[in-house]
């Protein structure tokens, strides 16, 4: 099945951005069936000179296939400080297999933009923003009435894990970058911002916006239209969810994540949330580190930064993006 890409921009006119000036912005990407007619063409991020990572072939703009006919959905959450066409692997594969794959940047917490701390301390946005973006393709966009509401699903990495989770109905019930009960101290901050808790008192006197957010962290972002999740190496984040709020999801989740991942340890992080969601399977790849689920990146980019983009020997990043993504459709075709 040919794959079609279209990006685009919208708005969430209930949340402000991060500087108040505006409303929250929603910049998305979409893969797609696209028309048989449709003529694909290899993409890359970065500039043209010096690309950073290798995507496949897609037809840009084309017509989505079928004129009468409704797809499923599968909304896609990039890592923390990640971009929407970091999740192309899946989104692109997920589009060959029959569904439409929307990804959203995430304000704030993408490389799209410049990095904000509003934006890394705040995640429980993020499902609010792939809740948003579904209600706007569903009545504003190119695939106004070619979605099945009937069935939706969700894919996230790291950070996206989380996203993926809190729409499943997870609570978070405290930041890891803020000192609570009897924990010592706040975690410091990610690889992508380090120092961050240091920011949350000086964002709290001073940013309404962050203030208004900060107060919503234990509320619940579950979105009821989502019948199943991939989870793909869920971070520390995913610790600061409740545990009541996890014992009462009854989706079906399928958690996935490399053996050697030392950024979020299986046992610390995707083991943890295995055992305390009702509905999962976890699935341990042998030897794959955190970022196999990240893009092919070139040669510029694997020698610009070997301890994140080169893979062990016996691991192949592309056979590692084709069982995850069969993993993903076998689920999502299941319920």
């Amino acid at each position: 099945m040919r794959v079609g890409f279209r990006e685009g921009r919208a708005e969430d006119k209930m949340r402000r951005n991060w500087d108040g000036d505006g409303p929250r912005p929603l910049t998305w990407a979409a893969w797609y069936p696209a028309a048989d007619d449709s003529v694909e063409k290899g993409q890359l991020i970065g500039s043209a000179d010096a690309p950073w990572f290798k995507l496949g072939s897609a037809a840009r703009e084309a017509p989505l296939a079928g004129r009468e006919r409704s797809y499923p959905v599968v909304l896609l959450s990039h890592g923390t400080g990640g971009v929407a066409l970091g999740m192309e692997w899946l989104g692109r594969r997920l589009a060959q297999r029959g569904f439409i794959a929307l990804a959203v940047n995430h304000h704030g917490n993408t490389g799209l933009e410049l990095y904000r701390a509003e934006g890394f301390l705040c995640l429980w946005e993020r499902a609010r923003d792939l809740s948003v973006l579904l209600d706007v393709m569903e009545s504003e966009s190119e695939f106004a009435g070619r979605l099945d509401r009937d069935r939706v699903f969700v894919a996230g990495f790291s950070a996206g894990a989380y996203t993926a989770v809190a729409l499943l109905g997870a609570v978070t019930a405290f930041s890891r970058f803020q000192p609570v009960g009897l924990r010592p101290a706040a975690v410091p901050g990610p690889r992508e911002f380090p120092g961050l808790a240091d920011l949350v008192p000086a964002l709290l006197e001073r940013n309404a916006v962050f203030r208004d957010s900060w107060s919503r962290m234990s509320e619940s972002y579950r979105d009821g239209r989502v019948r199943a999740a991939l989870v793909c190496a869920p971070g520390r984040s995913v610790l600061s969810f409740s545990e009541e709020s996890l014992a009462r999801i009854q989706t079906p989740v399928q958690i996935v994540v490399g053996g050697a991942d030392k950024i979020a340890p299986v046992e610390e992080c995707s083991a943890w949330l295995h055992k305390r969601l009702r509905a999962s399977r976890l699935e341990i790849l042998p030897d794959a580190g955190h970022y196999v689920f990240a893009p092919e990146p070139t040669e510029a980019r694997r020698r610009a930064e070997p301890e994140v983009w080169v893979d062990a020997p016996t691991v192949d990043r592309r056979a590692v993006h084709e069982k995850v993504a069969t993993l993903a459709a076998e689920l999502f075709q299941a319920v």
